[in-house]
């Protein structure tokens, strides 16, 4: 009878080497990530201390949020757990030393990068100096006769067979090193780095307590909509439609009582079915435009900053296709835009900008006009942000008296 334990252990070896590897291989990646982090941190130091190199301090912030992010993403994606992004308050969206230290988000990624720079940089030396280390050994006992002289990583000379066995066994420390220090390394620092990658419990909760309230003024602003389109198409197009069948009714008596005086009521009817077609078409473009369909984002802007009744230009770079409710929120907000500075402003210029910079799409509507917008006043700007919340950006407004007026928007892309 043969024993079936070899058969039960294999698969558990397997597992065990496939764990050790995937471990070895997140802390040897670490090694890499330890190496800018340690620049990055070299970089705050130097462009926060020293006057001629403070106009490199945004980019060097730029870079560690860059690396942040790098870093949530590879070690969700190791724990098995998505780690969120932190959500950046207005002063984390400047780039000076004084915005980004005012910022608790920006605060953990800078106390994250020095535990990369120290710890991840450790860590993962031992993951690559284990097998290196075996590499290494293992080379030297086999080629000694070729290479005299050659020394092992403990310095000790090999010349002989028997030198040659004790570099083997130096390597089979090498290796056991590692088995044993690799998995519980990489687990503790996992841990410890997504632990100061995440947003603190209280940002967490602030953070439901947001989208709880973006929710609830989701749903208003898309009862709102389903209002007014019932509105429009009651008070509106229903009322042609009916005139149009009137119309109908009174040509088919004036056809068997007088069939010439049928044909000025046909046109009648005609241009009431006209209007009443207009109409529709006027309510399903405010659901939404057919020329996003057509033409994208860029192209419905473009064709909105044509019509404007005041100068405008339309700078947009280069804009994936985003989903279509997405492109919808975009299109409205300029639109409503530059509703808003033809109607209040008195400018005489107006700057729109469509930028995607990773999984964001900004919106930004400037104009030279006199200032002074507050949404209190109930210029449309609460709708905007009303229909940006529901996709979870954020809109932000700056219009000092005097001007000049920048309406700017942010929308997730991956919506």
């Amino acid at each position: 009878m043969t024993d079936p334990a070899p058969g039960r252990e294999r698969p558990w070896l397997q597992t065990r080497a496939r764990n050790t590897l995937r471990q070895g291989k997140f802390l040897a990646v670490g090694v890499c990530s330890g190496v800018v982090a340690w620049f990055a941190l070299t970089a705050l130091l130097l462009t926060a201390s020293l006057i001629v190199t403070l106009p490199l301090l945004p980019r060097t912030i730029r870079l560690i949020r860059r690396l942040a992010a790098y870093e949530r993403r590879r070690t969700g994606a190791f724990l098995g757990t998505p780690i969120p992004s932190p959500e950046r308050g207005r002063a984390g969206e400047g780039d000076d030393l004084v915005d980004a230290l005012a910022d608790r988000s920006t605060r953990r990624d800078m106390s994250w990068l020095t535990l990369q720079a120290t710890f991840g940089l450790l860590t993962g030396l031992v993951a690559v100096g284990s097998p290196a280390g075996v590499l290494q050994n293992v080379g030297i006992a086999v080629l000694w006769p070729v290479v005299p002289g050659a020394t092992t990583t403990l310095d000790m000379p090999v010349e002989s067979w028997g030198d040659a066995v004790l570099a083997l066994a130096t390597a089979a420390g090498y290796g056991a090193l590692g088995v044993l220090l690799v998995p519980p390394l990489a687990r503790w620092y996992a841990r410890s780095s997504a632990a100061r990658l995440a947003p603190p419990a209280a940002s967490l909760v602030e953070r439901l307590a947001e989208v709880t309230a973006t929710r609830a003024a989701a749903l208003e602003a898309h009862g709102t909509e389903l209002r007014r389109i019932e509105r429009n198409l009651h008070d509106g197009t229903q009322n042609r439609l009916v005139a149009v069948v009137m119309h109908l009714g009174m040509v088919e008596r004036a056809l068997h009582r007088d069939p010439e005086s049928a044909a000025p009521m046909v046109l009648t009817a005609q241009n009431a079915a006209t209007e009443a077609l207009a109409e529709l078409r006027q309510v399903v473009r405010s659901i939404y435009p057919p020329v996003l369909a057509d033409r994208g984002l860029s192209g419905a802007v473009a064709a909105l900053v044509s019509h404007c009744a005041i100068d405008c230009t339309l700078d947009a770079g280069e804009l994936p296709r985003a989903p279509a409710a997405v492109e919808a929120a975009a299109y409205f907000v300029v639109a409503e835009a530059l509703t808003n500075a033809v109607k209040h402003s008195g400018a005489r210029r107006i700057t729109v900008s469509l930028r995607a910079e990773g999984d964001l799409l900004t919106v930004e509507v400037a104009d030279d006009g006199r200032g002074g917008a507050d949404e209190a006043l109930g210029t449309g700007l609460v709708g905007i942000e009303r229909r940006v919340a529901a996709f979870d950006g954020t809109t932000r407004l700056t219009s000092p008296s005097g001007g000049p007026t920048v309406l700017r928007a942010t929308i997730p892309l991956g919506v």
